[in-house]
């Protein structure tokens, strides 16, 4: 078994919030949600998501590259959030991605995009070059030209135009259970409140144990 740590920058609720809350109600970790039919396509349709955590994808999971250390990436990190004051998002709402529900906001201010691409940007130089299997794993022959392109230059296709802020709320769904899990799911998510971007979270795979949280690194206040 691949015993080699992967390392992610995420956006993760800030502890004890509302948010934070809800996601563990849809990862099976707090009081479940809704009616029993959304409990029952939550619990068996998301396993992958526990591993993950709830979570908005910043920087997509990597190998260090050779010399790079956990304390190189933590200082990156760190660096990254050290001068930045808190991103209002604003509202947010339940949509289906294709196949999945996430949560995603109304309308994405232009610099939760650019706090994106520069969370790309600023720890690429830490990252390995991506092996045959995880260049595999992205099934690259389901991507056009330019997804292919950004997924050999940055190890991850959905990145800078491509990328959309979304916090996944299930698996794949069948047709039938996705249009029943996604009014339920609006209804578990009201009340929420507006997003605010107010931290990023370096986070650790060890081998095929789920994802763990490092540190939370706050913006200025």
């Amino acid at each position: 078994m691949d015993r080699v740590a992967r390392y992610a920058l995420y956006f993760t609720p800030a502890p004890g919030s509302a948010l934070a809350a809800f996601g563990d109600a849809i990862l099976g970790l707090g009081p479940a949600p809704g009616p029993n039919a959304l409990r029952a396509i939550l619990a068996a349709n998301t396993a992958e998501q526990r591993v993950y955590g709830f979570h908005a994808t910043l920087k997509a999971p990597m190998r260090l590259a050779p010399g790079a250390t956990e304390a190189d990436l933590l200082a990156a990190a760190a660096a990254l959030a050290a001068p930045r004051f808190p991103l209002p998002v604003g509202p947010m709402r339940v949509a289906d991605l294709g196949n999945f529900a996430a949560l995603v906001p109304e309308a994405p201010p232009s610099a939760l995009g650019l706090l994106a691409a520069e969370c790309v940007a600023a720890l690429d130089p830490l990252r390995a070059p991506l092996t045959e299997a995880e260049r595999a794993r992205r099934r690259p022959e389901r991507l056009d030209p330019r997804g292919r392109a950004l997924l050999e230059r940055w190890g991850y296709p959905h990145v800078f135009e491509a990328f959309r802020f979304h916090m996944t709320l299930t698996g794949p769904l069948e047709p039938e259970d996705l249009s029943m899990a996604l009014p339920l799911l609006a209804e578990a998510a009201a009340g929420l409140p507006d997003l605010v971007i107010d931290a990023v979270s370096v986070v650790v795979r060890d081998g095929a144990a789920p994802f763990r949280l490092l540190r939370r690194l706050p913006f200025a206040a």
